[in-house]
């Protein structure tokens, strides 16, 4: 897990993004009669990092924010995704929204990009790029709706409540979100895949 923490050398966009997030996780953290210990306990967090990213002080990685989000009964976007004004329907590859962090510096070992417009809508579909070596074993997946998956190079393990799916190009899965999920690309090839869920997760 990291966490860079803001200086004042950091774009004042980014500055007001992180700041954003941290009142969201306050706020849901407030309203739902927590503790900052309790959140702390809960996720599996330190207090003084969780403390951090409500303050805005700390930029969260996707691993902290999915621990946030378990811990608060959410999906991960409503920290950093709110109403937006209406979008083309049309997302450009250069106009991606990063959904691994808040930040494009917070996105770490894998790219996950946004391909739909927005979340409005009742699916969403991702760009996903996992390096070898990634594995998401240690945080389990769950959740409501169903899952579709392609892989466009590369290969990659789904494991579904333990039984292994290995994928190559042009192999696809589908299944129930509500089965215990992971990833790992154990092999020496970077992974390129793309992922829809239905209705959206973040």
């Amino acid at each position: 897990m990291t966490n860079e923490i803001i200086t004042a050398s950091s774009p004042a966009g980014t500055s007001a993004l992180l700041a954003t997030v941290g009142n969201k996780v306050r706020t849901m953290r407030k309203d739902k009669g927590m503790t900052l210990s309790k959140l702390s306990e809960i996720t599996g967090l330190s207090p003084a990092i969780v403390s951090q990213i409500e303050r805005g002080l700390a930029n969260p990685s996707f691993t902290t924010l999915a621990q946030l989000a378990h811990g608060l009964d959410i999906p991960v976007g409503k920290f950093f995704l709110g109403q937006e004004e209406t979008r083309s329907p049309v997302v450009r590859k250069s106009e991606r929204r990063n959904l691994k962090g808040v930040t494009k510096k917070s996105v770490g070992e894998a790219v996950y990009e946004l391909l739909t417009p927005d979340l409005n809508g009742a699916l969403e579909a991702q760009w996903i790029v996992s390096p070898p070596g990634h594995d998401t074993s240690a945080t389990p997946f769950r959740h409501s709706g169903e899952e579709f998956g392609i892989i466009l190079s590369g290969k990659k393990d789904i494991f579904l409540d333990g039984e292994c799916y290995t994928l190559e190009a042009g192999d696809s899965i589908t299944f129930s979100s509500d089965t215990p999920h992971w990833y790992k690309n154990s092999y020496e090839e970077v992974c390129v895949a793309i992922w829809v869920n239905a209705p959206h997760v973040w």
